[in-house]
């Protein structure tokens, strides 16, 4: 395919060449409202990674206008994010050099550039997939976790005081030292627990005007008038022009170093984004190919490293602004964008009043959207063990650290599934009077057994860790009938895999029953089981006449037996 055409197939070009007219004023309207979120998030965020909060504009204007072109979401809002910014901070603080806002720039484009590599690697390689290792109670766990380093982190920041703890205990401990100590600045409190205030006032009453934009105006206004910017510490002016690609300092070994980080948050980026993109898409009765989807947040994560940004991820917040304020298509992100653009070029100094105080209250506002206590306590009364892995990965990340507890989260997943794999359900099937078919024996009690005949069901794969399990239970069975066995009939329905290992216990059992003169057949067995069983050369000893296409048709065989 030539140049021309693979341009011609990118999402913004088919979008752009389909435009209507009549889009164009909810498009501009959206991306104007927008605006008034992007700078002050992506400000914020920006500090919360513990980067200069200026990066926060570039990570916002570069990816925006990159997913516009090869984006298959037509309103999908990306940019910086609360939840990725401690594994930012994580991976980036403890390379960079101490005050050298530079050093962490360059850090964060190069992990920015290794996030967007691994997510278009992936894209290829359609392993969309792998966002299933972040089941929802690790990602539950992980979210309120966040939410609490985050809340943490900025707490200091809007009372007005700095803490020099790591981990969130510490930091927790040091603030309450510095509140009873009588250590909180009274304007710089005031300043940040008024726009604590106002953010969600006026989302609760007057949700049409952005309480962000609101608090955040209002926050310079008051640092103008009332001549603050001596007494408070303030963002400071925005950089001249905009950054060209640097990563001078930057060497090899830090490279790798973030490599690891750089795989995690690709993870947590696409499984967020992948869940907000099929989310809307759903809502306007479109489709989007999670693949496509990988490769179109990696460009926009290059593209965004390269520029002065760092790591970014959808929206959660922003991308509801602007369809409820009439998106229809790119053209949103574009137009936001381009405000932003215009922003950091015609008004740079207009931050110079600019509270950090009012930036962390913008922060810890957004971080408490992640906060989902009902969620625990729903997982609570439905599954204990699930709960065990929310609070395993709540614990983790906030106590350990965010890489280390996630990475221990999912181990406990993978954990949590052989044990259920190994310890599965199985029990003696029956037969009932008042249903057709053949039920469980506990749930029936009251059931008939067919005299000679053990039916049993085994509710899970066969393989290493449980085919000895499998094999005891069957011998355990029939040393307990109540009448001499003559057939053991296996409904293997529920069986989806096998191994070499639960081959050999097959084997061994098979063996054991024909030694005591008791038959073993199969009903129900897929297909695939039934291959495997030929490959694994056994299947001259289990030929067709052991397999039965139904339980039923197992029974009716033996009666003719």
């Amino acid at each position: 395919m030539t140049v021309a055409g693979i341009v011609g197939r990118l999402p913004g070009v088919v979008t752009a060449r389909g435009y209507r007219r009549e889009w164009l004023r909810s498009d501009i309207t959206a991306g104007l409202v927008l605006t008034a979120l992007l700078i002050p998030a992506g400000m914020g965020y920006a500090q919360a990674a513990g980067l200069p909060a200026y990066a926060g504009l570039y990570a916002t204007i570069v990816p925006l206008l990159a997913y516009a072109v090869v984006g298959p979401s037509e309103i999908l809002v990306l940019g910086p994010d609360s939840s990725l910014a401690p594994l930012i901070a994580a991976a980036v603080i403890p390379l960079a050099v101490t005050d050298d806002p530079a050093s962490a720039l360059a850090l964060a484009g190069i992990l920015g550039v290794l996030v967007g590599v691994i997510l278009i690697a992936g894209g290829y390689l359609r392993l969309g997939f792998v966002t299933q290792l972040l089941s929802k109670p690790i990602r539950l766990g992980y979210l309120n976790a966040i939410a609490l380093i985050v809340i943490v982190g900025q707490l200091p920041k809007v009372l007005g005081f700095s803490v020099d703890a790591d981990g969130v205990t510490g930091q927790f401990t040091e603030i309450v030292r510095s509140v009873l100590g009588g250590d909180i600045d009274p304007v710089t409190a005031a300043v940040g627990l008024g726009c604590l205030l106002v953010i969600p006032a006026f989302r609760r009453w007057i949700p049409r005007i952005p309480g962000v934009l609101v608090a955040v105006v209002g926050a310079m206004a008051a640092a103008a008038l009332l001549d603050l910017t001596d007494r408070l510490s303030m963002v400071g002016e925005l950089p001249r022009g905009l950054p060209l690609p640097s990563f001078g300092g930057v060497d090899w070994g830090d490279v790798v170093s973030l490599i690891g980080p750089a795989a995690a948050i690709a993870l947590l980026a696409f499984a967020d984004t992948g869940v907000l993109s099929r989310t809307f898409a759903a809502r306007h009765g479109e489709e989007v190919n999670g693949s496509t989807e990988m490769k179109a947040i990696g460009v926009a994560n290059v593209a965004g490293g390269l520029f002065g940004g760092f790591p970014i991820s959808a929206s959660g917040s922003r991308t509801p602004v602007a369809e409820q304020n009439g998106a229809r298509t790119q053209l949103t992100g574009v137009v936001g964008a381009l405000a932003v653009l215009a922003f950091v070029l015609a008004a740079p100094g207009v931050t110079a009043y600019l509270p950090d105080a009012a930036l962390g209250a913008v922060v810890i506002v957004a971080a408490t959207s992640l906060i989902d206590v009902s969620g625990l306590v729903r997982m609570w009364h439905m599954s204990r063990v699930e709960f065990g892995l929310a609070a395993a990965a709540f614990l983790g990340v906030a106590l350990v650290g965010v890489l280390q507890g996630i990475l221990v989260a999912i181990a406990l997943s993978f954990f949590a599934v052989v044990a259920r794999a190994w310890q599965p359900y199985r029990t003696e099937l029956v037969r009932t009077s008042d249903r057709p078919g053949f039920h469980d024996i506990d749930r029936h009690p009251d059931g008939e057994r067919i005299p000679g005949l053990l039916l049993v069901r085994f509710d899970a794969p066969l393989f290493f860790a449980n085919g000895d399990i499998f094999d005891q239970y069957i011998r355990t069975a029939v040393a307990d009938a109540p009448v001499p066995v003559e057939w053991v009939v296996v409904a293997t329905e529920p069986i989806t895999g096998l191994d070499t290992t639960a081959v050999d216990e097959l084997v061994e059992l098979d063996q054991f029953l024909e030694d005591k003169g008791i038959r073993l057949a199969f009903a129900e067995m897929k297909g695939p089981i039934k291959d495997r069983l030929i490959r694994f050369g056994v299947g001259s000893r289990f030929d067709g006449s052991r397999f039965h296409y139904t339980v039923e048709a197992a029974v009716d065989a033996f009666h003719r037996r």
